[in-house]
């Protein structure tokens, strides 16, 4: 007789509360997708500055409209807490300091990627699009281009447009250059 393996799943407050026991620490590079404790890559310089830089820009840019996030958590649902390298967040005065945003907060998300790549396009890409996030860069560090998805339909995007250092490519009706963003000489 056959048997099968079932795996065990965590929820966000057992996350958390692996946290608060110390099994987990505050300096852990982890998020929590689909019920699973995934290891973040290692951050390299040129990802840390490209995410400082679009901090620093669209904090400039959305002011008032916007909160502009970094590496911090986005909880979707009981199971699902990533953290994207950036998230354009509706603005609260508060700051979502009462409770982490959702994804009916979210105006859209950005991955810096080197070599995560693979790991943003296959799992964090259909898990935003499941939970409605209406558009998402991936900036592809290796091939020096940004792929903006949008109009998402169940775990998928059906608009994708890739941008390259020659173009311009718009969030919010404000326009990046490509290259800038890149930060390519």
């Amino acid at each position: 007789m056959a048997t099968e393996v079932v795996k065990r799943l965590i929820n966000v407050d057992e996350y958390y509360k692996m946290a608060e026991v110390g099994i987990l620490k505050a300096e852990d590079p982890v998020e929590l997708i689909h019920g699973e404790i995934f290891q973040m890559s290692p951050i390299g310089s040129r990802q840390a500055a490209i995410v400082d830089y679009l901090a620093k820009v669209m904090n400039q840019l959305f002011d008032g409209k916007a909160i502009v996030r970094v590496q911090n958590p986005i909880r979707f649902d009981n199971n699902n807490e990533p953290e994207p390298d950036i998230s354009l967040l509706k603005y609260r005065s508060d700051y979502y300091s009462t409770a982490h945003p959702g994804s009916a907060d979210v105006l859209a998300l950005i991955e810096v990627s080197g070599s995560s790549i693979r790991f943003d396009k296959e799992v964090k890409a259909p898990l935003y699009a499941a939970h409605g996030i209406r558009e998402c860069w991936i900036i592809d560090l290796d091939n020096n281009q940004i792929e903006f998805l949008s109009k998402p339909q169940g775990d998928a995007y059906t608009k994708t447009r890739v941008f390259g250092p020659g173009d311009e490519v718009g969030l919010m009706g404000k326009k990046f250059s490509v290259k800038e963003l890149l930060i390519l000489d």
